[in-house]
């Protein structure tokens, strides 16, 4: 019964609610739907009206759309603002910010505005080294294999990827080095071959799992001609992936700001010497303390990850590769650091992260061609500084209101139109609450409670 009606009989077995599918991403986009609103939404169509309000009206552009991904069957939008006024390395730039939260953009504008007349964000990039390797198990003394990698196997993985790397090496790119890494000592005959890459303007990681695939490849076949190893050897060579890897550690770059400390000037109504003193003690706090930095952090990767997506990248990379990165020296601490010597205010970040501004999305993307004409087209290297000062300013802009007036303030008065329209409010009636809460902390309770009374409630 079970190889005849499989799906029947799993729904016996475990009881299941609904009836599994087979084929789901051979089914044109209509049948997707109708299925979806037969089995889980008990057949109600409203919700393929709601689907079809983010079909985009030119039949190209929503077939681009929908090619991104698999078994597409809408749009999902978010918020696309501008953060404008940031002055980076000298340049004026407004920044596209793709994100949802309350507050990001204004938080980030609001750090761009203070630091324009202050110098504005100096950025140095540290090094563009992206990692990657090639996971092998193999039964060999590590002297042997250590022999054989460095007289016989490097110079042929760099031969046999020479077709892979030519365009990249053209463009002043391609693999910078190879080593062999001993990690028996973690896992019975664990070896890794270990690639350093350079992908210029590309963020690389298709150019990158190219090459280890090459390597794997390349490291089986001459195993396997090595007469120095013993078939017993030979055969116990198992090469178990090829992968880049999304922790960046050398691929880095740091943002900055500095003024004197008298010329801090914030308009919390602290003294520029309290403010900055407060606002050193908070970042320290961040770096010795793993639960205020998670939340630290979160904050530096509102401002990143709206960039990133707004100019196509992978903000998932990002994120797992700067919380490694947090967590390098064994505790989780803040990307972020601050000090306060000689009479200066200096705050700065060091941000790992992989870029591109060629491939994937880049593009394709309509908005994200947009997001890269704003910037004026910046190189990778020049991505990585915008991202590196969205998260700096977005950090600068939190710990000003927690330090100061206390980050529900603000934060909660960019909620209230949120609030307001789930509530159902008039335009009137917004802008009442506007006035209202002028001179008070927006609260949910607060809000409810006035809508009410405002309604005759």
């Amino acid at each position: 019964m079970f190889l005849l009606f499989p799906y029947l009989y799993l729904s016996k077995i475990f009881n299941m609610n609904h009836s599994p599918v087979e084929g789901f991403s051979k089914l044109t986009k209509q049948r997707k739907i109708d299925w979806l609103v037969k089995e889980y939404l008990n057949e109600d169509r409203s919700y393929e009206q709601i689907l079809q309000q983010y079909w985009n009206e030119d039949a190209t552009l929503q077939k681009l759309h929908e090619e991104f991904s698999e078994n597409t069957i809408s749009n999902f939008y978010m918020p696309y603002g501008i953060a404008p006024n940031f002055l980076i390395d000298g340049k004026l730039l407004a920044l596209p910010m793709a994100v949802e939260e309350s507050s990001v953009v204004a938080a980030a504008s609001k750090s761009a505005k203070f630091w324009l007349t202050r110098g504005g964000f100096k950025t140095t990039i540290i090094n563009t080294k992206k990692l990657g390797h090639t996971h092998f198990i193999f039964k060999v003394e590590p002297h042997k294999l250590l022999h054989f990698f460095n007289f016989k196997l490097k110079q042929k993985l760099f031969e046999a990827t020479e077709d892979i790397t030519k365009n990249m090496r053209n463009r002043g790119g391609g693999i910078l080095n190879i080593r062999l890494i001993d990690k028996t000592a973690d896992m019975m005959d664990y070896y890794q071959l270990k690639a350093s890459f350079d992908t210029v303007d590309s963020m690389g990681a298709n150019f990158i799992n190219s090459c280890l695939e090459q390597f794997g490849k390349t490291l089986k076949e001459e195993v396997e001609k090595e007469s120095d190893f013993t078939r017993e050897e030979k055969d116990s060579l198992q090469i178990v992936m090829n992968i880049l890897s999304n922790f960046t550690p050398d691929c880095i770059v740091r943002a900055e700001v500095s003024c004197k400390i008298n010329e801090l000037n914030d308009d919390s109504g602290i003294s520029n010497e309290e403010f900055a003193t407060k606002f050193k003690r908070a970042v320290t706090i961040a770096e010795i303390e793993p639960f205020r930095a998670t939340t630290h952090n979160k904050g530096i990767m509102n401002g990143v990850d709206a960039v990133v997506i707004a100019t196509g990248n992978d903000f998932r990379a990002t994120e797992a590769c700067a919380h490694a990165y947090a967590a390098k020296d064994g505790k989780y601490s803040s990307l972020t650091h601050c000090t306060i010597d000689n009479g200066i205010f200096r705050f700065w970040i060091d941000l790992p992260i992989s870029v591109g501004v060629v491939g994937g999305l880049t593009n394709l993307h309509p908005l994200v061609k947009f997001s890269l004409a704003l910037l004026g087209k910046p190189s990778a290297q020049e991505l990585m500084s915008i991202l590196a000062v969205s998260g700096l300013a977005q950090n600068f802009a939190a710990l000003r209101s927690l330090t100061t007036t206390g980050i529900q303030k603000g934060h909660m008065k960019m909620h209230l139109f949120n609030i307001l329209n789930q509530l159902g409010a008039t335009e009137d009636e917004k802008q009442y609450f506007v006035n209202y809460f002028k001179d008070k902390t927006v609260t949910h309770h607060e809000v409810i409670a006035e809508f009410n009374k405002l309604r005759g409630k």
